[in-house]
């Protein structure tokens, strides 16, 4: 009797740990900077949270997005950080948006196209190995904000090369790539899209982007 009822309890065990992983929601890593974390807005209007919901809606249960991501941030920045959190869980998408601080700072495009190389390849191996799980985003335009508006032609003529470069990288690695660089250039005529700061999206673009990000996946 005692060992039936050892039994039947590892039956239970097992079932609920079962049921728990038909529970448990599709895995999603988003890296980047500002654009990422959703500076000036709150966290569950950024576009990756936005993005996790509006999947839920259509079907498929995710998990809140795990983010590795701080205004401010390089690409060598980001790098460093993906290699000190020791991931280890296979996610199944993964998401990268970076560089603008690059342009920003005055680095080097050699030096972003070395640095984004690596972090295409550690979204790679992030997503098991699949690469129609990677998505990568243009880099926004802040030419078209409050805040860059004076160096608007200066900005968007790097803003340009640092994108060609990372579609370039992108493509060569069979990536996933989401333009949203025209999405960002009608903040200034549709002001409702930059937050309050004057320089970062407001919710509504990043509703756009994920918007866009949907019609890769084929998700209406």
């Amino acid at each position: 009797m005692k060992w039936t009822n050892m039994i039947f309890g590892l039956f239970l065990m097992l079932i609920g740990a079962a049921c728990s992983t038909s529970r448990k929601g599709v895995s999603y890593l988003a890296l980047g900077d500002s654009y990422t974390i959703g500076e000036s807005v709150p966290v569950n209007h950024n576009f990756p949270y936005q993005l996790a919901d509006s999947i839920s809606r259509n079907g498929r249960k995710y998990e809140s997005p795990s983010i590795i991501a701080r205004t401010g941030w390089r690409t060598d920045q980001l790098i460093k950080a993906v290699e000190s959190a020791h991931l280890e869980k296979e996610y199944d998408l993964v998401t990268l948006l970076i560089g603008v601080n690059n342009e920003f700072q005055g680095r080097s495009l050699q030096e972003y196209e070395r640095d984004f190389r690596i972090l295409c390849q550690k979204a790679i191996e992030l997503a098991g190995n699949k690469t129609d799980r990677v998505y990568i985003l243009s880099i926004p335009d802040y030419g078209y904000t409050p805040f860059g508006e004076k160096n608007r032609e200066r900005i968007s003529q790097r803003i340009d090369l640092f994108n060609a470069s990372n579609q370039r990288i992108s493509d060569s690695l069979s990536l996933h790539y989401i333009d949203i660089t025209g999405i960002s250039r009608r903040g200034l005529n549709e002001t409702g899209l930059v937050a309050a700061d004057g320089l970062h999206p407001a919710a509504g673009m990043y509703a756009l982007w994920v918007e866009e990000i949907l019609k890769s996946m084929n998700i209406k």
